[in-house]
Formats: C-alpha cells, structure tokens, sequence
C-alpha cells in the first residue's frame, strides 16, 4: 500500500516559490499554502535578524496549525554599511516595497565607498511540535556601481555573484537559480527534509 505524501504548510503566499520547492521535494511530501491553511493575515516579521523573522512565522503558523510547517527569511548584507540592509531590505527605501527605490537609496550610500562586497543570504526555519531547526544558504559577491539587467527582482540589477561579471539580473533564472542563496538553503532543507521525515 502506497503511503500518503507527508503535509507540510510552506508559510507563503506566493504560488510561484511554492511550486519551485514542490518541484524539488517531489511527491513525498504535499505542500499546503497560508491560504490553504486558513491563514490570511499577513505574518508579523518584528525581528532584528533573518533567523529571528523565519522562526516567528514558523513558530506563528505552526501555533494556528499544528502541522508540520517551515518559513523563510531572505536578506542582502553590505559590508562597508554594517550589513545594511538586512532584514530590512525590502522597505529600505520605505513601506512601498519598491526595489527601484531601494537600489538607489543602496547606490547613494555606497557612493564613494570602494568596499562594495555583499551577500545575499536565506534562512529557513523549521516548526513540528517541539523541533526546530534552521537551515541557510548564502551567495557572496559585490554592488555594482548601476544597475544592470532585466530579469530577476529586488536587488538582482545590482548585485553580481563572485566569479561572474554579470549582475543576478543578467542572468537566466536557471543560470541564476545554479548559485543562489534561496535555492542553497533550500537544497540543504530539502536533503534534510527527506532523510528525516520518516518518507520511504
């Protein structure tokens, strides 16, 4: 008798992240959405770090659930701004959440600098009942000094990966999908997902 995939609920809302990480978890395992799981309020990310925001929507989502649940976290760090803007990079430049806004606050302040090195880093976080783990991926390289590109989002047109010349934006999402810091953290929870969760 075949057993049923394991349910998992991915705290996302969006459709195009949860079908990239189906596709890697394969048929073993079932991922359900906020959505899908009730959850239509936005989770709270008050944190100071990127561990710290995974955790509470984890730990939130896991409290309205009580399924297994996992929830990410992702974050750029510059060196020469203390690892600005970190867990704020998506409204560095304001609630507007715009990345063109945020690109050139991120431009203005590195102006002058000739320390440009940056990372990009995610953090998962992993919740069922009294286990939590954390898992991360990150991508080192530089700011460059304008944009550059057109595919991607967020910080892409700015930020070229070492050993590359060409910015995220530049890229094709499988060139860039190869190297990046999200899809590092989620192969290493996805190799742990599996040898863990008891699925044979």
């Amino acid at each position: 008798m075949k057993q049923l995939p394991l349910s998992l609920v991915f705290a996302t809302q969006n459709r195009n992240k949860l079908s990239e990480i189906q596709s890697l978890l394969g048929d073993e395992f079932q991922l359900i959405t906020l959505a899908e799981a009730g959850i239509t309020h936005e989770l709270e990310e008050t944190t100071d770090t990127l561990e710290g925001n995974a955790l509470q929507k984890a730990r939130a989502v896991y409290a309205l659930t009580r399924k297994p649940c996992f929830a990410d976290d992702s974050g750029l760090e510059v060196e020469a701004l203390n690892g600005a803007p970190g867990v704020n990079s998506a409204m560095y430049a304001g609630n507007q959440r715009s990345a063109e806004d945020n690109m050139a606050k991120l431009l203005h302040e590195l102006a002058g600098h000739t320390n440009r090195k940056a990372c990009f880093r995610t953090v998962i976080a992993w919740k069922n009942g009294e286990e939590e783990k954390l898992f991360e991926g990150r991508v080192e390289g530089e700011i460059a000094l304008q944009p550059a590109g057109n595919s991607g989002f967020g910080y892409d047109p700015v930020f070229v990966p070492h050993g590359d010349t060409r910015s995220f934006a530049e890229m094709s999402l499988s060139e860039k999908n190869a190297q990046s810091h999200r899809a590092r953290a989620f192969k290493a929870f996805t190799g742990w997902l599996t040898q863990n969760s008891g699925v044979e």
